[in-house]
Order: C-alpha cells, then sequence, then structure tokens
C-alpha cells in the first residue's frame, strides 16, 4: 500500500502547488495522481482480503484431513 499512499500525498502536494501558483493544469495532475493512488491502495486491500480468505479456507481443509 505504500506505492498508492505516495501517490496519493503526491497528488495532494500537487494540488496544494498548483492553488498556490493558479495553476489549473498542476492542480487536475494532482487529481489524477491522488485518484490513482486510492485506487492502487484499495486494489490491495481487496488483494489482502482475497488472500486471507484463501488462507482461511486452507486452514478449515487441513483441520479437516
Amino acid at each position: 500500500m505504500a506505492e498508492g499512499r505516495y501517490d496519493e500525498l503526491k497528488g495532494r502536494a500537487k494540488q496544494a502547488a498548483g492553488d498556490l501558483t493558479d495553476d489549473d493544469d498542476l492542480r487536475r495532475a494532482g487529481k489524477r495522481d491522488e485518484a490513482a493512488g486510492k485506487a492502487k491502495q484499495a486494489v490491495e486491500h481487496a488483494k489482502d482480503k482475497v488472500h486471507d480468505g484463501v488462507d482461511r479456507v486452507k486452514e478449515m481443509l487441513d483441520e479437516h484431513r
């Protein structure tokens, strides 16, 4: 999740810089980076949940052997 969090923070920084400099392109780039970071974090979270579920199923199967 570190990469997603980095992208999110980078996007927020770009947006702040765009606000300070009145640069709409920089603001938009920041919003894209922030959204991409949030999406990466969501995918990683879902991936972790799937792995946890698979591990639980494996444990259940091992108990029944």
